[in-house]
């Protein structure tokens, strides 16, 4: 198929490349130059402008960084969608709010065109690996029409619902996310306070009822896993400040139907001053520095 892709940094090169790798005819669109010359390097072709990224597209994939860089490439006074074909699927992989979401959705289908909301959980090296999960939301036709082309760039599909809601169940997830990997710090803190090994301390709660994601596939302590970014000074994987604002969509969330999170809030407060500590740009694993009764 021919795709339009617009996004290519840490998440959407990748994605990116993962599509090329199938077999797609990829054309990218991105601000950042050498984020284009780097997909071009994967095999990817660069469009001059946005409008030249969808022409004769079959699918037109999104991966930005927020609510507003979305609306302003679909819905901005040189907005894409008008040069979209309508036999076009358009699937948006950004994390935003689901009111925009659902919002942007429906001015394209009232201009004949079908969108479905699709932002992913697995981070860069899922990205890299191609086993994202794609968290879907939007008619149950589309995502089926979806599916072969996400295949490319992920192991799971799901459909969590009508459009927004997929943004809804991702932003569940990453407060869910949020909660363990603090639990999971503190706990292993506590741990080496009293001088227990922190290997040993994981493999005893990985074995017992203190088992989760955060302490199985990513462990926020350095050196016990040796792929994670806690064993490479934090670096890589999924940014604080991009947890602070999936935090952030989910307290908004939470507000808008006075739903109780006060864990969410906690993690929300706890990340917040974390970033402000000058890790905003570390992965969201080094919340385990947080508890170290020394900072650098």
């Amino acid at each position: 198929m021919k795709i339009g892709f617009f996004g290519v940094g840490h998440m959407g090169g990748p994605m990116a490349a993962n599509l090329v790798k199938a077999g797609h005819e990829v054309t990218v669109f991105d601000l950042v130059p050498e984020l284009l010359q780097a997909a071009v390097n994967d095999g990817a072709s660069a469009a001059s402008s946005a409008a030249e990224a969808v022409r004769d597209a079959d699918v037109v994939v999104s991966m930005l960084p927020s609510a507003g860089a979305v609306r302003g490439l679909y819905l901005g006074d040189d907005g894409v969608l008008p040069h979209i074909d309508t036999r076009a699927l358009i699937i948006d992989c950004s994390t935003i709010d689901a009111d925009t979401a659902r919002d942007v959705a429906t001015i394209a289908h009232k201009q004949d065109r079908l969108m479905i909301d699709a932002p992913v959980s697995g981070g860069v090296g899922g990205a890299k690996a191609g086993t994202l999960t794609f968290i879907c939301g939007g008619p149950e036709a589309a995502i089926e029409r979806a599916r072969p082309v996400l295949e490319c760039m992920g192991a799971q599909v799901f459909r969590a619902g009508d459009n927004g809601a997929g943004q809804l169940a991702k932003i569940c997830n990453n407060m869910l996310l949020a909660i363990h990997m603090i639990g999971t710090a503190e706990a292993l803190q506590m741990g080496v306070d009293h001088g227990l090994d922190p290997a040993v301390l994981s493999e005893i709660m990985k074995a017992s009822s203190g088992d989760n994601w955060s302490l199985d596939k990513y462990n926020p302590w350095p050196g016990v896993m040796e792929t994670v970014p806690a064993s490479n000074e934090y670096e890589g994987g999924f940014a604080v400040k991009l947890m602070n604002k999936d935090l952030g969509l989910a307290m908004q969330a939470a507000l808008n139907t006075q739903s109780a999170t006060p864990m969410g809030n906690l993690a929300k407060s706890l990340y917040a001053a974390h970033g402000n500590h000058g890790y905003s740009d570390k992965d969201f694993s080094s919340i385990q520095r947080f508890f170290r009764h020394k900072r650098d």
